[in-house]
Parts: structure tokens; sequence; C-alpha cells
């Protein structure tokens, strides 16, 4: 699962730092591709020139050394990189990276890749305990960082307890799953829908509603690193996908239904993120209109029901995941649209919390199951959100 993959491994300035060497000769024996970045502290324990040997490439340290061809050195592998891995992280370096500090090649690399970020913490138990890094490690986490818990065992200070860093062969099996559980949706086609739909009253005024589309946008980056064939649905919104996946840029319900059926038959799993609107107006108007009374009547009338009318039509082996936005009577709301609707599950949330709901990178949410099972998850990012309803969805076909 790794060859020709690049992986960016930093090594930071703790004792665990001889370690590195043996997780960069694994890496390498499993055909991955290894980019040594050393912090000037971990130059003390090992030499850059042990790293060059095992990987056959150049290893960066300094940000002002010569430059023997034009090329910003801690952009090129943060653009490289398939995976970034630091090993050991020392307390510094986590502190550093959760603030955002870029002041060396290490930290300037993790601030410019997009690449998923592993961690595996090395230190004394008494720093790593502490709350101050604890609470570092856990903004990581929310960020979508990749957290390799320390094992437990005699430490260099001669104390026993938790802050050992982890065997290189079990570092190495983690990275190994992350590449395995990238090709869970080879040759699945997955079709998502995201953002809300705009429904014209006029030339120039629109209803619509608050969906900035960043969960539905996470599901689909999310299923496109799994290796699924992804087509995005989307209302209007300013964000921006990977090259991969396929987009249909959508505005009203009608233009979100004729995009989404068309696509439908031949998708595995359809992930129906998008906030349609319910109603249209009635009629709309050729020009703008103008202001002549205090009050106006707009007429409404109901949009197609887009997420019911895949339940009738889902044949044997589709998967099909609806969303619930509520703002009372969460459960009774969410159960009631997964069973008159045919879904395979349902993520309810409730868009009244704080930092949860529209406009904002994290959400609290309830997965409802076929079977009545509910599955509570705390305030999370969306990204990581996503991965976890990618994994209840590809279960519903095991």
């Amino acid at each position: 699962m790794l060859k020709d993959k690049n992986i960016v491994l930093g090594v930071t300035g703790g004792i665990a730092a001889y370690k590195a060497v043996e997780i960069a000769s694994r890496l390498r024996q499993a055909g991955a591709l290894v980019h040594v970045v050393m912090t000037r502290e971990a130059t003390a324990f090992v030499t850059e020139l042990t790293f060059r040997e095992i990987t056959g490439n150049p290893v960066a340290v300094d940000m002002w050394g010569k430059v023997n061809e034009w090329n910003v050195e801690h952009i090129a592998l943060a653009n490289l990189a398939d995976l970034m891995l630091i090993a050991p992280a020392t307390a510094n370096i986590i502190s550093k990276i959760a603030v955002g500090i870029a002041d060396d090649m290490l930290t300037t690399t993790v601030l410019a890749t997009k690449a998923p970020l592993f961690i595996a913490p090395a230190m004394n138990s008494n720093m790593y305990e502490n709350p101050i890094i604890q609470m570092n490690i856990e903004n990581l986490k929310k960020r979508g960082s990749h957290i390799i818990p320390p094992a437990s065992g005699r430490l260099a200070c001669g104390t026993v307890g938790l802050g050992r860093l982890p065997e290189p062969s079990e570092i190495v099996s983690e990275v190994t799953d992350y590449f395995l559980q990238c090709q869970s949706l080879c040759g699945k086609k997955i079709l998502v829908t995201a953002a809300g739909t705009i429904e014209p009253i006029d030339p120039v005024r629109y209803i619509g509603n608050r969906s900035s589309g960043k969960m539905g946008y996470a599901v689909a980056e999310e299923a496109a690193r799994r290796g699924g064939d992804v087509v995005l649905v989307s209302g209007p919104s300013v964000l921006r996908t990977s090259p991969s996946i396929r987009m249909i840029k959508i505005e009203t319900a009608a233009e979100m239904r004729k995009a989404v059926l068309a696509e439908f038959a031949d998708s595995d799993m359809v992930i129906k993120a998008a906030a349609v609107a319910d109603y249209r107006a009635s009629e709309i108007a050729v020009n703008k209109i103008k202001k002549n009374d205090q009050i106006f009547t707009l007429v409404l009338e109901k949009n197609p029901d887009i997420l019911k009318e895949l339940g009738a039509r889902k044949r044997p082996g589709q998967v099909l995941v609806g969303f619930a936005a509520e703002t009372q009577n969460l459960l009774l709301y969410a159960k009631e649209k997964l069973e008159k609707k045919n879904l395979d599950l349902i993520v309810a949330n409730d868009v009244s919390n704080v930092n949860a709901g529209f406009n904002v990178d994290t959400n609290v949410v309830k997965i409802i199951f076929r079977d009545g099972m509910v599955e509570d998850f705390p305030l999370l990012s969306k990204k990581n959100l996503a991965k976890i309803i990618l994994d209840k969805a590809e279960r519903c076909w095991k």
C-alpha cells in the first residue's frame, strides 16, 4: 500500500529520535519514498547522513542553506507529501503546530501542506499529561490531525509511565492502515449533495438558507481520499474541491433534482448533505419588484422532495444517507424522516447549538440507524465527522 507514496518524515529533538531511523527504513522497505525534515535539535541525536543513507534522499534542516536549484524547499516538500509523519513529536513541536508558529523548516512545511498529518508524541510523562499539552493535542485532533498515542514504559529520564514513542513497526502500521482505508471505496460511485439551494423571486432576489456546504464538501473529499469515484452536486458555495471530484453546480431545487436523478441509478452510495429549499415562489417576476406597499405577499409552492424520491427508487445494494437539521425534537423528527424516506442512516444535528450547524467548521451530531440504534458524537471538526459518516455508511454494505 505504500509503494511510491511520498512520506515526509519530521524528526524532532528527543531521545526517541533514534527510533525514527528504523521508521524511515521500514517505510522505505514498504515501497515509500521517504523525505526527512529534521529540526536543528534533532541533529544532536541523529545525523543527517544517517537519514540520507537510509532514504536515498536529501535531508532538509536549514531554511537558510545554500540553494542548488531554484525551489522553495518547504513548499516543495509540502506539495509533494501524500502523508506527513512527525515521529518523535516533542512537547515543543506539538505546541508550535497547535498555534501556527512557523520558525523552522519542519513547522513551515507542516503549515504549508494539505497532506494528512500524523503526530507521534514522545516525552516525559508529566510533560505529556500537562493540561497545556493535552489541550494542544485535542486542538490538533479537532483540526483533523491523526495522533498516534504514546506507549507506557520506562522513559529516558528513568521514570516509568506514559510517554514512550511506540515501536517503529506500530507507527508504520498506522500509516499503512491509513492508505489501506484510502482504497475502501475504490470502484464505487459516491454521489454527494452539498450547500443550499436558492429559489428566485425576481432577477435580483431569492429565497435561500444559511448552508455553506462545509459538511457535504468534507464528505466528498473524504470519499475521494478513499478511492471513490465522487460526483458532487453543489448549490452556491465559495468552497473548492480536489480535481478528482466531478462537480455539478446548480442553484435551484429543481436543478438539483435533475442532476441527482441523472447520476443516481449507477451510484453505490448517496449522501444528501445539501440543504434543499422546501418551497419556491409560485411565480417569478420578470423584472425587479419595486417597493410600493408596506406589506408584500409572496405565494410559495412546495418543491419536490428529492430524498423521498431517491428512497422510493433505491435498489438493493445502494446506500442512502440523509441529514436532519433541526432546532427542536431532534430525535423524533430525524427518526420520522429516516422511515418516511427509506434511508439507511440519518445524521441529525441541532443547528441552534453553538459551533454546530451552518457556516462553522465543527458539528455535534447523532447518527440514527435503520434498527433504531443511535450514536452520539460530541463537538468534532466536520472533516472528522465526514470520516465517521463514511465509516458508518460503508458498514451498511457489510
